[in-house]
């Protein structure tokens, strides 16, 4: 990738880009801000530790889709009916309204729209030195494996250890995807990531068979464009790196 776009323009588009939306989003922000607040009365933001650029924590800024003190119950991975989110929540997190809070994010340079989603910390510090190549970039809102693993928490549904699950069936391709995007990085791609996110709302099956094909155009291995077909039941895998399926996610 080269130096010129993530060092200089990329920071700039994002600054550029959000500080557009941060205007045109402040009302909604406010009315979805006071819509959370009203729900029980408590802080309508979730700000959580993630891990971001060169492994250097950082504050996401979000509004609360789950209940208070969701973090207790320590568990990271999220279902589609994971009972710790709220009715608000899941409507909020259906259509990424939980990220306009994460413009001051990018406003501030700890975060891009478009990069590797963050992660928290017990799960980096799983990352096998092949994974680690995923924080060379700062995080962002979306990017090829958010898009195509935007039902994860249908993926995680019924299942009875959703980190577990998570770093067998998932982690394995999100990790490849955020790779391959951070050494193809540019301006256009960015620009078709963004497009493509919202894309997703309308006509997923489309938007998964343009991806594949952009990343098969990058050169992408056959099977890392099968997987974002999404057509295939996904199967316990071992992280880039690893030739070992993760067995215990405890750390």
């Amino acid at each position: 990738m080269p130096n010129l776009y993530r060092t200089i323009l990329k920071p700039i588009f994002d600054f550029v880009v959000a500080l557009i939306l941060f205007v045109i989003l402040f009302i909604p922000a406010l009315y979805f801000a006071l819509r959370i607040f009203l729900q029980d009365f408590s802080n309508p933001f979730y700000i959580p530790k993630r891990v971001g650029k060169n492994k250097k924590n950082y504050n996401m800024i979000k509004f609360r889709s789950m209940i208070v003190d969701a973090d207790s119950s320590k568990v990271d991975s999220t279902s589609s009916k994971d009972p710790r989110i709220t009715n608000l929540g899941n409507f909020i997190r259906r259509f990424k309204i939980d990220e306009i809070p994460n413009l001051i994010n990018i406003l501030t340079f700890k975060m891009s729209f478009v990069g590797p989603r963050p992660n928290v910390e017990r799960e980096v510090n799983l990352y096998t030195n092949e994974e680690l190549k995923i924080l060379r970039m700062r995080p962002g809102i979306t990017d090829i494996s958010s898009i195509v693993f935007a039902d994860e928490g249908d993926i995680l549904e019924n299942s009875k250890d959703p980190d577990l699950d998570y770093n067998q069936l998932i982690r394995p391709w999100k990790s490849r995807l955020a790779i391959f995007y951070t050494e193809n990085a540019s301006l256009f791609l960015d620009l078709k990531l963004m497009i493509l996110t919202l894309f997703n709302f309308i006509n997923r099956e489309k938007t998964l068979d343009i991806i594949s094909k952009i990343i098969d155009s990058f050169g992408a291995e056959k099977q890392l464009t099968r997987i974002v077909l999404r057509r295939d039941p996904l199967i316990p895998t071992p992280p880039p790196g690893s030739s070992h399926i993760v067995l215990n996610r405890d750390v």
